[in-house]
């Protein structure tokens, strides 16, 4: 039973090494750089699109704030009745069944307890934070976009890894058959690496499919309906890197995106808390108004009148309405310094701890690339020695696992490596090394 076995999967060799060989629809997938897919998935990701958005309206904002000083809100309005009698049409002096009138209003605030200047520093302050989240949120979809790239990356060369361990089995287990039939090995031998080559082939469909599923994923990052492929990358630069880890922090707490935001959001807090305490000096507005009468519904003429003036509002009480108001403000003042200071302390964290992880990558990377060469001329080595019959199948099978493994770690590490440098990255706002 156990010869029977081992010559159908014998025959079935062939087959199976041709089918391995086959690519997989690769011609045909659409290749991007990185470059490429940071700018495609910039415009298409909705927290940066919304993050460019509020910019514009911050900016209407700031704009509205400034002209307020200088520009009186204006409205116009035109009203005309008809009557199934004659009335008495100011206007014209005479009576009529139709009667026009035509009003514009212009109105500006001269004074109203420095609110209007408070409200123009929290309109800056929130460009300021609308800006740093645009930043933020532009390194955010960067670190995302690089994730799943560098994904792509790592899962091709996992399926690299897998062919190769596919085509390893498979020359082993001729050499096994060959001395079998040979009278050199039992056939347990042969049996062993028939399940390593099962095994091999099964974790490469896995693989394949692993595989599939990344480039669909890079490719519904960067908006394109189907599997992308990403171009292969030049090596890290080598060394450690050009900033140390005392002035990653001083940076991140300085110009970094997220506590740029948090200080913005802190400052337009305090600006709205003293625009609410405005509310308790007068208001002084100067109004002017024209008006115009007659029965035509385009610009009545028959009189005309100029009534302008200034206007002295002194709040007193108003249902502590204005009480609560300020109460909100305060607290949300408080909150948002709160808020900026623990993301201070939590950028410190994460520049400290995306430093760390940048040079346990790097050193593991470094690792990882001695153990491979060590684990390929260990894998070369018992391979001779199983085809002279000099070791056993254990000891064959024990190199082509170690092999694999410190591939696989190799690939891991460098794609961490990667990572660490786009995480540190986005917290510091700005490239460490050109991509």
């Amino acid at each position: 039973m156990i010869a029977t076995l081992l010559t159908v999967f014998q025959l079935a060799v062939p087959t199976a090494v041709s089918t391995a060989s086959v690519p997989q629809g690769s011609d045909s997938i659409m290749v991007v750089t990185l470059a490429d897919a940071l700018r495609r998935a910039a415009n298409v990701n909705p927290d940066y699109v919304a993050a460019l958005r509020n910019i514009v309206d911050a900016k209407w904002q700031q704009r509205a704030a400034y002209a307020a000083f200088i520009i009186p809100a204006t409205s116009l309005s035109v009203n005309q009745t008809r009557s199934n009698e004659q009335v008495f049409n100011f206007g014209t002096g005479d009576f009529a069944n139709r009667l026009t009138q035509a009003q514009i209003d212009m109105r500006l605030n001269l004074f109203s307890g420095l609110s209007k200047f408070f409200e123009a520093g929290r309109a800056g302050a929130t460009v300021a934070a609308a800006d740093a989240n645009e930043l933020q949120a532009r390194f955010q979809t960067a670190l995302l976009t690089e994730s799943d790239y560098y994904d792509v990356l790592a899962q091709r060369e996992l399926q690299r890894v897998a062919e190769e361990r596919v085509r390893r089995a498979e020359e082993q287990f001729a050499i096994a058959r060959a001395r079998v039939l040979g009278g050199a090995a039992v056939q347990t031998d042969s049996l062993q690496l028939l399940l390593e080559l099962t095994r091999a082939r099964v974790d490469l469909l896995r693989q394949r499919a692993t595989l599939r599923v990344a480039r669909i994923e890079l490719g519904r990052r960067i908006g394109v309906p189907g599997p992308v492929d990403a171009a292969p990358l030049d090596t890290l630069p080598s060394g450690p890197l050009p900033i140390t880890e005392q002035q990653a922090v001083r940076e991140a707490l300085q110009e970094g995106p997220r506590y740029r935001a948090a200080q913005a959001g802190a400052q337009a807090a305090a600006r709205a808390y003293s625009a609410v305490m405005g509310q308790y000096l007068p208001r002084v507005d100067l109004f002017a108004t024209y008006q115009a009468f007659g029965d035509e519904f385009f610009l009545p003429d028959d009189s005309r009148r100029w009534i302008y003036g200034f206007s002295i509002n002194f709040p007193i009480w108003n249902n502590a309405q204005r009480e609560i108001q300020l109460s909100q403000a305060k607290s949300n003042r408080e909150v948002a310094r709160a808020l900026r200071d623990d993301i201070g302390r939590e950028v410190r964290r994460d520049v400290v701890a995306a430093y760390e992880v940048f040079e346990t990558a790097r050193a593991s990377a470094d690792l990882a690339e001695v153990a491979v060469v060590v684990a390929l001329e260990n894998m070369r080595v018992n391979q001779e020695r199983y085809r002279v019959g000099a070791t056993t199948t254990l000891d064959l099978l024990t190199a082509q696992v170690s092999l694999v493994e410190s591939e696989a770690t190799l690939v891991q590490a460098l794609q961490a490596e990667r990572l660490a440098l786009a995480g540190l990255e986005a917290l510091l706002g700005r490239r460490i090394y050109p991509k």
